[in-house]
């Protein structure tokens, strides 16, 4: 496993880490979610049913998150989570382990940075996996409700302690969601002509499963979706996460 430094195009740092297989059979690119990182368990679970399959993994701490990248968690937008990716990629194009057609794979907003980047180089993608992903902003203000809205739009800020890294408090500005509602990929989705793997947990209310069931009746191609019994929004008991790695491992051997 290699920690490299890159920067990206506004010049902050990006953490990147490497882990390549021997007897490399494919890529894949691996994305935490808002205000994620790439040790999360089920980052890691996402990394490990590729690593299985002899696929060199990408994983990288987005700027504005929680991780060893520069910028603030109050400063992070879909725009920059993605812009983020792209760079990523961009970079790995020119390392000596880099292939093509590659896989993708993201939780939540890193979930919808995978999908709307596979929408605009669908020739780039092999397949893409986008995990409880975020699917626009509209259906976002919907499932946050009225009341939180109201009450975040009017503060500015919404303020949630971190589940991941207990004791850090996580504040987000308003002009997050101002950026989010940008962003809808049911107008992206006749492009994912590839293989998708949605997933979800039965208990998503941040993305429920319904709003995933919208994304895949669109979806052109070969598509799976997962609906993991009794998981929330982030997947973090033992046996959600043996389940993902089971279903990903499939997935991966047909792609």
């Amino acid at each position: 496993m290699e920690k490299i430094f890159i920067k990206n195009r506004k010049g902050e740092k990006i953490v990147v880490v490497v882990e390549e297989a021997p007897e490399q059979k494919g890529l894949a690119f691996v994305m935490h979610g808002l205000g994620g990182f790439k040790e999360q368990p089920h980052i890691q679970t996402f990394a490990q049913a590729f690593k299985d399959k002899n696929y060199t993994v990408v994983l990288f701490d987005a700027t504005n998150s929680i991780g060893e990248s520069d910028g603030k968690y109050e400063d992070a937008t879909v725009t920059n989570y993605y812009a983020d990716l792209e760079d990523v990629i961009s970079w790995a194009k020119t390392q000596s382990w880099f292939k093509e057609p590659f896989c993708l794979t993201g939780h939540s907003l890193g979930g919808f940075c995978v999908a709307y980047y596979a929408a605009n180089h669908p020739s780039e993608v092999r397949a893409v996996a986008p995990i409880s992903a975020l699917i626009s902003g509209e259906l976002s203000i919907i499932a946050h409700g009225p009341e939180e809205i109201d009450n975040w739009r009017k503060t500015g800020w919404k303020i949630a302690p971190s589940l991941s890294r207990p004791g850090l408090v996580k504040k987000l500005k308003w002009s997050h969601m101002e950026d989010r509602l940008k962003y809808d990929l049911l107008k992206e989705a006749d492009k994912l002509t590839m293989p998708v793997l949605l997933i979800v947990g039965e208990n998503d209310e941040s993305i429920p499963p319904e709003h995933q069931r919208l994304l895949y009746e669109k979806l052109p191609g070969k598509k799976e979706l997962h609906i993991i019994k009794g998981a929330e929004h982030t997947f973090r008991d033992e046996n959600s996460l043996r389940e993902i790695r089971e279903i990903m491992g499939r997935w991966v051997e047909k792609i």
